[in-house]
């Protein structure tokens, strides 16, 4: 018998409040297959959809065959994240480099476009990963009545209501907010690191540097010659035999 979701508050955040906002650089776009005009806007489609779920796709990282059956309509994008979220990449990148908590807090954050309500809310799902394991995980997540009434079976997920108006700021992105890696595997990996300089590093303007054939530029390799003259001797002229000096040729 499956044990049901443990019940948490939904607490008023961000993306639960409605409000007027004029469309501009700062919003979020909507991708989306019933708005496709070309296949340059299924290449967007898809590139969001990494952009979403991984951060930052390498080409060993696509997924090819998904991209396929999206391609030729055999498949939803709904169908398309998860295929994303059960991916070896996916799993390899979250999964086994963090806690079931923090998995959940990630996985929430791309699917849901939304930051977890609170720790209950971050112990139901996690409940949910240690009992149905991470494919039933995502499925529950995809069948929720929230990601299905947000995105439905037809659009990328996306960050809700990230700019709040009268704000100069708004939401950080999921991405800063809640890196990859967590501490302790930062700390395997060794980053952050701090780097010390030794040598002051300076600017010079383009315009003050020195062109072709100026003297300046050989000025370090004149500097390195370690050019020795000779030692005048110190002789006095009564000590000269001039004779035997000056050479002569013999009949």
């Amino acid at each position: 018998m499956a044990i049901p979701l443990l019940e948490y508050s939904r607490t008023s955040q961000n993306q639960r409040v409605a409000g007027y906002e004029v469309p501009g650089d700062e919003q979020p776009r909507i991708y989306s297959t019933e708005n496709l005009l070309s296949t340059t806007d299924l290449d967007n489609l898809i590139a969001a959809a990494y952009r979403q779920i991984f951060f930052h796709a390498f080409a060993a990282d696509r997924e090819r065959f998904l991209e396929s059956q999206l391609r030729s309509g055999q498949i939803t994008v709904r169908d398309f994240i998860r295929g994303l979220l059960l991916s070896n990449t996916y799993k390899r990148s979250f999964y086994d480099l963090n806690s079931n908590y923090r998995f959940v807090e990630q996985t929430v954050q791309r699917v849901l476009g939304r930051d977890i309500y609170d720790n209950r809310e971050k112990l139901a799902w996690s409940i949910v990963v240690a009992t149905k394991g991470v494919k039933g995980f995502i499925d529950d997540l995809l069948n929720t009545e929230e990601y299905l009434e947000a995105f439905g079976y037809d659009t990328i997920p996306y960050q809700r209501r990230r700019v709040l108006p009268g704000r100069s700021e708004g939401e950080l992105p999921f991405n800063i907010k809640s890196p990859r890696y967590d501490a302790y595997y930062r700390g395997k990996l060794g980053f952050p690191q701090v780097i010390w300089q030794t040598t002051v590093r300076g600017y010079t303007p383009a315009d003050r540097k020195p062109k072709a054939g100026n003297p300046a530029l050989f000025l370090d390799m004149a500097k390195s010659i370690n050019a020795t003259g000779n030692t005048p001797q110190r002789l006095s002229v009564q000590n000269i035999d001039i004779e035997k000096s000056v050479p002569y040729r013999s009949k």
